[in-house]
């Protein structure tokens, strides 16, 4: 059984003036989420600015988020590092908050073997007794987790269920998913592949676009698990050019901006990320009214 099937919003992690987390905006961002449909939370992820955080803010964060949602839906944890011991770590103190699967990202800038990819995620994965879903995202990491790869992984090691899979490569993923029988659990990483993603056997996103548009996201996926794949895709194409503006600069500096004009409160960002360029941002707001989200006066 998937960890979750849908759209898992990979949700932002709100600061306060002073650069602390915000727990009690990040309490209302999770109800939001909830309340319009969201089927899973993403915590500590790329979007949640996973890499400034200390060690103590990112599990107090995950302890936050398990506590919150309280089962309503499945929480996901990030707890990837490019140190295999951090992540057992991180793994291993996650699962005794509760959560209900990890998120587990190649090791970055180390530039690691696919032995040593292979080596890394059997020991994070061994280390605890939950689902471990792999994260490949090339352009961030500088290593790409190989189709043999993956599905190596994936028949040897028990707790290693899924992907999310932000290599940007149809191609690839059609190979991994041949290799793997079709049986691994597939999530986009790309909010502008949803469908093609699907095609291949998705179960799902995880995804950015979620955090402000959470039900036309879930309506997207679920409508292609159901058949309606015509509507899957109008939505598809509907969002595609917001979904482009969300990445004009680098996530989530578009997400936080749009999230603000919505009139929610995500905060600052932390350096070395900056806030959005005007141009960008008057694009993003042209692109959040074409599909009708309402920007706060």
């Amino acid at each position: 059984m998937a960890v979750f099937t849908g759209a898992g919003v990979a949700i932002i992690t709100p600061f306060t003036e002073n650069n602390q987390v915000n727990y009690e905006e990040l309490g209302n961002l999770i109800e939001y989420q909830i309340a319009e449909g969201t089927d899973a939370i993403i915590v500590c992820g790329t979007t949640g600015e996973a890499s400034t955080l200390t060690h103590e803010e990112h599990l107090e964060c995950i302890r936050y988020t398990v506590d919150k949602v309280a089962k309503r839906i499945p929480v996901v944890a990030g707890t990837g590092s490019n140190c295999t011991e951090t992540a057992i770590y991180l793994s291993q103190e996650a699962q005794k908050f509760g959560a209900d699967a990890l998120l587990v990202v190649s090791p970055y800038y180390n530039k690691a073997t696919q032995k040593g990819l292979e080596e890394h995620f059997t020991a994070v994965a061994k280390s605890v007794d939950i689902p471990l879903i792999l994260y490949n995202i090339p352009s961030r990491t500088g290593c790409n987790i190989l189709p043999r790869t993956i599905a190596n992984l994936f028949k040897n090691v028990d707790n290693i269920v899924g992907v999310k899979e932000a290599c940007g490569d149809v191609a690839q993923v059609a190979e991994m998913m041949q290799l793997t029988n079709g049986e691994i659990d597939l999530y986009s990483g790309n909010d502008d592949i949803i469908v093609p993603i699907m095609s291949l056997g998705g179960k799902g996103v995880i995804s950015v676009l979620s955090n402000i548009a959470p039900g036309p996201t879930h309506d997207m996926v679920y409508r292609y698990l159901e058949g309606d794949v015509a509507g899957s895709l109008n939505l598809q194409l509907k969002y595609f050019p917001l979904i482009k503006a969300l990445f004009c600069e680098v996530n989530p500096i578009p997400v936080k901006k749009a999230m603000q004009l919505m009139g929610f409160n995500p905060g600052h960002l932390r350096m070395p990320l900056t806030e959005m360029e005007p141009a960008n941002t008057q694009r993003l707001i042209n692109e959040m009214k074409a599909v009708g989200i309402k920007i706060a006066e």
